[in-house]
């Protein structure tokens, strides 16, 4: 349709009436659209089939009228769920005249699990499990013991009839209503067995149920239900398969199962229960559905044991019933351990003050839990079960776990002081661990940026790309502008800093990088950092620091050089790396002789001194005072090109690396973070310090 509208013309209207609506009634609803109801019509969907009449056989279980369950797939590709419990009602049900097993069977949501009288925890909800698999089955047979007799029925895509023979589904059929006794029993034998053939109309031809599938969800049944035997026998292969599961130990001995790693700690169980008000629709004398408040109560059994390994091994249910995606029962335990180890780890001292909170998936590093709650009616997510919805079990599991945990760590039973402390100690591990990988993916991240990105607009860039290319880190703006003017813009480009960069001795990498001057050399040298350091791929053939001729100066150049030894040591070694030498002082003569330069440059108090006594000897005067530099800025462009950048007549100092094991622990010395070495140093140079030099 589009927005703007039209007169309908008389084709239209007799194109689509009500003749056209679709009513689905009863199970076709089912058939028309099964992926509602199972999820999927391939292997996945016919397992749940499975699922869903074995979960009735469990619910028997639940409720405590059940010890044994039979789980039986056929060679003919049926399968067979029998149990000893109460068995299905087979008594005439008041509103409807029908048998209670044909009820359950054809009507969906019906069931005995919807008023909380006949099961107070199941996983069969919705009433809707055994008539979807009726719906879906070519042939389905039931068979009731109750009251001294078996009661049989059976049904072909859902409608109530009888087979002429046995065990097949395509044998003829003729639709009738109600059950018929086939035999007679003990008055004391009880119990349901039902057999299904899927229906190969619906179901894809490759749809299976793999062995390893049952037996796995048996075996986690049995560990779930204590003292219940369930046996599963496979008859599709050349030789039958037979196994029977019973735990006496519960989700303790489960969780022992599902643990491969080397234990920490001991399985630690957390038992308890809360009460909550749901407010449900109530079908009320006259058939009304009333919302009516309901007093719940729900039991949480949580089994946990901490192993050396890397692996976090969950297994969730509500009622017997797995719930792979977890739900509100599972956001609960995983909130509250995580809240309760914080606590734990503070009070032992673990975690300082400043350290941020150790989170989920460092409490969960290495565990192996089991999570079970029992309620009446839960509220899923889907008819297939998967996310447990009741709000009230995250605060409730949340409360018995902080008791429960709380009261172990702080109560520890005999020999189990040694092992919770292990416990903390591999979750501060699990904790440091992460926040190390994070910080070394921040600092790739940021170092790949650096290497990607464009150069700093800072940059005053040369023309040549070759071996004769000089990149000068100049101190300060100001020299920069007077730097601009003395170059050769050809070979010669500028590089601006402001002030001290960082001491990268003491700093991390993330810090370094961090660091706005730090990041701009590495970045401008393109040769990136560390390890990764590639002296063929850097832009320049040389950097030459040209800072101050003062205290400052010195600081700043040894900080350069400390970023060059530790994160750019291939320059240093291949001789690369140059600090300018600019004069400290400026003689202007009188009357300079014919081919003498008017301006004498020295370097040194020391040669200051003996350019003076050598002037004087010649009877050559100078003006007063002698102009002393204190900075690079000082230096108009000529001054500087001639003394500083000029290739004719500049000093260079390289910096070489004659010993790098030696070179490290003077850096390490002069830079690094123990405070005591380095005053020694000083200390024991002090005497050795001309007073005179000092500038004051």
């Amino acid at each position: 349709m589009t927005a703007a509208t039209a007169e309908p013309t008389t084709d239209d209207q007799q194109g689509y009436s009500a003749r056209h609506l679709s009513v689905l009634e009863g199970l076709e609803a089912v058939r028309k659209r099964p992926g509602m109801y199972i999820g999927s019509t391939d292997s996945r969907g016919l397992a749940h089939c499975l699922w869903e009449i074995v979960d009735n056989s469990v619910d028997e279980a639940l409720a405590g009228h059940c010890t044994h369950i039979s789980v039986v797939m056929r060679a003919d590709g049926s399968f067979e769920v029998g149990d000893n419990g109460r068995g299905i009602p087979v008594d005439i049900e008041p509103k409807t005249g029908l048998p209670g097993v044909e009820l359950v069977m054809t009507r969906l949501h019906a069931g005995g699990k919807f008023g909380g009288v006949s099961y107070t925890a199941s996983g069969g909800l919705h009433g809707v499990g055994a008539s979807v698999v009726n719906a879906l089955s070519a042939r389905l047979d039931v068979e009731v013991d109750r009251e001294g007799h078996t009661n049989a029925i059976s049904f072909k895509r859902g409608l109530p009839g009888v087979f002429a023979d046995e065990g097949r589904p395509n044998a003829r059929f003729k639709k009738s209503s109600g059950v018929r006794q086939i035999r007679r029993v003990a008055r004391r034998t009880t119990g349901t067995r039902t057999r299904f053939w899927p229906d190969l109309q619906i179901f894809l031809p490759d749809a299976t149920v793999e062995q390893s599938l049952v037996l796995d969800r048996m075996r986690q049944t049995a560990f779930l239900i204590p003292g219940l035997t369930i046996e599963v026998r496979d008859e599709r292969g050349e030789e039958t398969v037979h196994e029977t599961f019973c735990f006496e130990g519960g989700i303790g001995e489960y969780c022992t199962y599902l643990a491969k790693d080397a234990a920490i700690s001991d399985v630690l169980r957390l038992q308890g229960r809360g009460r909550f008000t749901e407010t449900v629709p109530v079908l009320d004398g006259q058939g009304h559905l009333t919302p009516t408040d309901v007093e719940r109560e729900l039991e949480v059994d949580i089994a946990l044991r901490w192993g050396g390994g890397y692996d976090t091994t969950m297994r969730s249910f509500v009622n017997v019933i797995a719930t792979p995606k977890g739900g509100t029962h599972l956001r609960g335990f995983e909130r509250s351990l995580a809240r309760v180890l914080n606590e734990q780890l503070r009070a032992a001292r673990l975690l300082k003050a400043s350290d941020d909170d150790v989170i989920k998936e460092d409490a969960l590093e290495g565990l192996t839990a089991v999570v079970t709650v029992r309620l009446p009616e839960p509220q899923f997510e889907g008819q297939t079960k998967e996310i447990l919805g009741t709000s009230a079990a995250t605060r409730i599991v949340g409360t018995v776990v902080s008791k429960e945990l709380k009261e172990i760590f702080e109560n520890p039973g005999r020999g189990q002081k040694p092992q919770l402390r292990a416990v903390l100690e591999k979750v501060v591990g699990a904790a440091k661990t992460r926040i190390a990988a994070r910080t070394q993916r921040d600092n790739q991240r940021r170092k790949n940026a650096l290497e990607n990105s464009a150069l700093p607009a800072k940059l005053v860039d040369c023309r040549a790309t070759d071996d004769r290319s000089e990149l000068f880190i100049v101190e300060g703006d100001s020299a920069l502008g007077t730097a601009k003017l003395a170059r050769n813009s050809e070979f010669q480009a500028l590089l601006p800093i402001r002030g001290k960069i960082l001491n990268v001795q003491k700093a991390s990498v993330a810090d370094m990088l961090k660091n706005t001057e730090c990041a701009a050399i590495i970045q401008v040298l393109g040769a990136g950092s560390g390890r990764t350091f590639d002296l063929d791929a850097a832009r320049y053939g040389r950097a030459i620091i040209m800072a101050d001729a003062d205290v400052d100066g010195s600081h700043i150049r040894c900080l350069l050089l400390t970023l060059f030894h530790r994160y750019m040591r291939p320059m240093l070694e291949a001789g690369r790396v140059f600090s300018a030498v600019p004069p400290l002082h400026r003689i202007e003569l009188v009357r300079p002789k014919r081919g003498q330069d008017k301006y004498i440059y020295t370097y040194s108090d020391a040669e200051l001194r003996r350019r003076l006594v050598e002037l004087e000897r010649k009877g050559q005067s100078w003006k007063e005072p002698i102009q002393r530099y204190k900075g690079l800025g000082e230096m108009d462009a000529d001054q500087l090109a001639e003394t500083t950048l000029d290739p004719q007549h500049r000093i260079l100092r390289r910096i070489r690396i004659e010993d790098a094991e030696e070179a490290s622990k003077v850096f390490d010395l002069l830079m690094g973070s123990e405070v005591a070495p380095r005053r020694a140093f000083i200390t024991a140079g002090a005497s050795e310090l001309d007073t005179d030099r000092i500038d004051t």
